[in-house]
């Protein structure tokens, strides 16, 4: 669902932050016996991904966990800014965009849950996923029609190429 000025918000963000937990992956979390965390991404996701930093927005992923396979995804994609382990959220959003120079209103992000909302409530452009509590569906300015784990990344990622005209040159690369 798309709130009026959605594209507009998002033809300006020049960084765009993910939550992990219910955005990147479907929200389940495997713990095996040893205490190994397992997180399954979807192959889509990081596609779309890939062609929103090839295009020049900066990315970060932000969890209140912390996990190798998040690291490991992480640099397999080349997003350089992961922040993990948050008990809150905002100011590390904050200290981020201070660091690299981006205007809090340039920055979008995309999140689930409760904890996301004070990230969600700053920023420029907002997103979630179909299955966020009312209280954040509610407050955001996108909600994907795919569920998280399941393509709503990439249909953000799409989202913001197009609104800012580079989902054309983005797709030109496989069909010529």
């Amino acid at each position: 669902m798309q709130r009026g000025g959605s594209g507009e918000r998002a033809r300006a963000v020049r960084l765009m932050a993910f939550d992990v937990d219910g955005v990147l992956t479907d929200g389940t979390v495997f713990v095996s016996a040893s205490g190994e965390e397992l997180k399954a991404f979807n192959i889509l996701d990081g596609h779309g991904l890939r062609m929103l930093r090839e295009s020049g927005v900066q990315l970060a992923l932000a969890s209140g966990r912390a996990s190798a396979a998040l690291e490991r995804r992480a640099r397999e994609l080349g997003i350089d800014h992961v922040l993990q382990g948050l008990t809150e959220k905002l100011p590390a959003f904050e200290a981020l965009c201070a660091r690299i120079g981006v205007a809090l209103d340039a920055c979008g992000y995309m999140g689930d849950d409760l904890p996301d909302l004070p990230v969600l409530l700053r920023c420029g452009f907002a997103a979630s996923v179909p299955d966020a509590p009312e209280a954040v569906r509610n407050r955001v300015h996108y909600v994907t029609r795919a569920a998280g784990g399941r393509g709503a990344v990439r249909e953000v990622c799409e989202l913001v190429l197009a609104a800012q005209g580079n989902l054309d040159a983005a797709l030109r690369r496989y069909l010529s």
